[in-house]
């Protein structure tokens, strides 16, 4: 019987299982495979998100032996190896939702942009003055290139490297945007400080942080930019997804006054 939840990713469907021989697990992948003509490779998801990079670990179950995806989303095309590289489709209309804010002559910073999705969409969709993709994944920012050239895009650029030495040098470099989109790990730390050094005045934040309890994390963002000296004021609180029981994705967006 075929797991009720499961990743499509274009031609890659990635299971999970619980206890199942592997005879079984095969043996659901070839049903899936005839049910779904567009699936060509079935992998079982065989380790959780870890690590900064947020990667997973997957194993071949049956159809063609890759681990690159080849994915559509809001008209834009993305290549990907769902190993080394994170990627959720879960976040398809919440990158349609931030493109749908952008003005064209806005200047937009991605932060923890993974294979470049995030600023692709807005690319191709808000055709703003620019875009910059920034990832600490090199294999990421690598794929993200490519992805470029292939959606055509002359507004979007990569920079690979840690967000916040990206930030300072853009800080130092007296470089300053119109928005910053935030689609944070799941990580303790918040990066506000790093990117409120490069916000302009009346800049907007799209902020994701995750937890059961909004208020805490409006608080947490509140006290953080308290501290910088700066203020803000609160424009949408939206829940953007579940990651487990009681625990959501939620997204903030601000304006820095």
């Amino acid at each position: 019987m075929i797991p009720k939840s499961f990743d499509i990713l274009g031609n890659i469907a990635i299971l999970k299982f619980d206890k199942e021989k592997k005879s079984k697990k095969i043996k659901i992948a070839k049903e899936l495979l005839k049910k779904h003509n567009s699936i060509t490779t079935v992998l079982e998801k065989s380790e959780k998100i870890k690590g900064r990079l947020r990667k997973i670990k997957t194993v071949h179950l049956a159809g063609e032996k890759t681990k690159i995806a080849r994915y559509v989303e809001n008209g834009c095309k993305f290549k990907f190896n769902v190993d080394e590289t994170y990627f959720s489709q879960r976040l398809s209309n919440e990158r349609k939702e931030i493109a749908e804010q952008v003005k064209k002559n806005e200047r937009v910073l991605v932060m923890f942009a993974g294979v470049g999705v995030f600023a692709i969409v807005i690319g191709k969709l808000a055709k703003p003055k620019l875009v910059i993709s920034n990832e600490i994944n090199r294999k990421a920012s690598k794929f993200a290139k490519e992805n470029v050239k292939l959606n055509k895009l002359k507004n979007v650029k990569i920079v690979q490297g840690d967000s916040k030495r990206i930030c300072e040098k853009f800080f130092n470099d007296g470089i300053k945007f119109d928005r910053i989109v935030m689609p944070r790990p799941n990580l303790r730390e918040s990066f506000l400080k790093s990117a409120l050094k490069v916000i302009k005045k009346k800049g907007i934040v799209n902020y994701y942080g995750f937890g059961g309890d909004v208020e805490k994390i409006v608080f947490g963002i509140r006290e953080e930019v308290k501290r910088t000296g700066k203020k803000i004021k609160i424009k949408l609180i939206k829940k953007a997804g579940d990651i487990a029981p009681y625990k959501f994705r939620w997204r903030v967006d601000f304006i820095v006054l």
